[in-house]
């Protein structure tokens, strides 16, 4: 009967553990976001760089929306050409969630770090 009932706990666990990653998974994550604007948008757009600086308080959380709904076409074409990198609709949608996240306006302001 222990062994009935250790087995149904750990199917019970396992259970609630695929549900909550089948939830997660559509979800953007800013933290990917983050490494994603590190490794692509601040090779032109970090201090010292050949465009203008930005970082998530450059903007508020309305621009950083903007930004998004309006495009990045050219942005996305110099990354790909930069990295060799095509940046996926889940990149883009991390990337936003972590500028908005953290926009001058926001709850959490950041610079991004260096």
């Amino acid at each position: 009967m222990r062994a009935y009932l250790r087995a149904s706990m750990a199917a019970l666990a396992l259970g609630a553990f695929l549900v909550a990653s089948v939830a997660l998974a559509g979800r953007p994550n800013p933290n990917h976001g983050k490494s994603v604007y590190k490794s692509t948008c601040k090779l032109c757009h970090g201090k010292g760089t050949e465009a203008k600086e930005l970082t998530p308080l450059s903007k508020t959380q309305a621009q950083w929306q903007r930004v998004f709904t309006k495009g990045l076409g050219d942005c996305l074409k110099r990354v790909e050409t930069k990295t060799g990198k095509k940046l996926t609709e889940a990149d883009l949608a991390d990337m936003q969630a972590f500028l908005v996240t953290h926009a001058a306006d926001s709850d959490q302001p950041e610079t991004c770090g260096e």
